[in-house]
């Protein structure tokens, strides 16, 4: 199953304001990833506790860069119906 992405106002501005053309292409690459099977392996997709609950269901994280400094996360929702993902923020892991 495929699903369509939505994203937050604040997920649509990191997106856009992504300055580096390289990152930008990963990042476009693991969204193409995640609307295509969020349990894709690569995407090293795990629930991250810390954000609390969105559509009253668990927030995820996906890995768009792994083993380097700062690397580069996606911080996602299922919903808010079935077959819809949320972006909620795109950036470096904290």
């Amino acid at each position: 199953m495929s699903f369509t992405l939505f994203f937050t106002p604040s997920a649509q501005v990191d997106l856009d304001s992504i300055a580096d053309p390289k990152r930008a292409k990963r990042v476009r690459n693991t969204l193409a990833k995640l609307a295509a099977d969020p349990g894709y392996q690569g995407l090293a997709t795990h629930r991250y506790e810390a954000f609390g609950k969105v559509h009253s269901k668990p927030v995820w994280e996906s890995y768009v860069e792994n083993r380097t400094s700062g690397a580069w996360r996606i911080w996602w929702a299922y919903g808010p119906e079935r077959g819809q993902i949320t972006i909620l923020m795109i950036g470096p892991h904290p």
